[in-house]
């Protein structure tokens, strides 16, 4: 007879380290790589996932983010533990920052998906208002072809009706090229979406698992 595993919790979350180069990033680990537009729901998307409501600092200007932060996680389900990090990489497509700014941003996400040779699983937010833009298209394009897996995630689900949802995940799809049921919706506010992520999360992790996971202050 089949069990069915209990639920995923979150034993401790904290932020490791932020960074602008590789001599900052901390022990090697598996990685969440959440990448998206400015604005997009990043931050909201962590604090939601750890069931903490400031872990990841949210703002509303967008473009906040200039680091790229790692937040340590270690979770239980049922004896068995494992450890990831979520890692925040700065928002792009922020016109109010000035072109060098972009740059270096850009720069920074170029070299962490270079150098940092971990495990990974990348999301990539899209609000689900919007259709994708140009650069979201070659976001995906360009990780994809450098062989990552990539799971698209429409935020926001809350701002819109659910009559208007179907329009708008189609949307998504058909400009992505992928099928509507690849594409997980979720809200902050509703928590929507929770735990489809969270499953997926460990699932990912545990081909992965430390022989010897870090300790983690109680």
């Amino acid at each position: 007879m089949t069990t069915t595993p209990s639920e995923i919790k979150i034993i401790y979350s904290e932020l490791a380290a932020s960074a602008v180069n590789p001599s900052q990033y901390p022990e090697p680990l598996p990685e969440i790589v959440l990448l998206g537009r400015s604005n997009v729901g990043k931050s909201s998307l962590i604090n939601t996932l750890m069931g903490r409501k400031s872990l990841a600092r949210t703002s509303s200007q967008p473009g906040k983010t200039r680091l790229i932060n790692f937040y340590r996680v270690q979770a239980k389900q049922d004896n068995q533990t494992l450890c990831w990090y979520f890692v925040d990489l700065p928002g792009y497509g922020y016109a109010k920052a000035s072109k060098t700014e972009r740059e270096k941003w850009l720069v920074m996400i170029e070299d962490y998906l270079q150098d940092r040779q971990e495990d990974k699983q990348c999301f990539q937010l899209l609000d689900i208002r919007h259709a994708p833009s140009q650069q979201d298209i070659l976001l995906r394009q360009s990780l994809l072809g450098a062989g990552y897996t990539l799971h698209p995630i429409a935020t926001k689900a809350d701002k819109i009706s659910r009559g208007a949802r179907g329009k708008q995940i189609a949307l998504l799809a058909r400009t992505l090229e992928l099928k509507p049921t690849d594409i997980t919706i979720f809200s902050a506010t509703t928590k929507e979406g929770r735990e489809p992520l969270l499953a997926e999360i460990w699932k990912f992790i545990e081909n992965f698992t430390l022989s010897s996971p870090p300790s983690f202050r109680a």
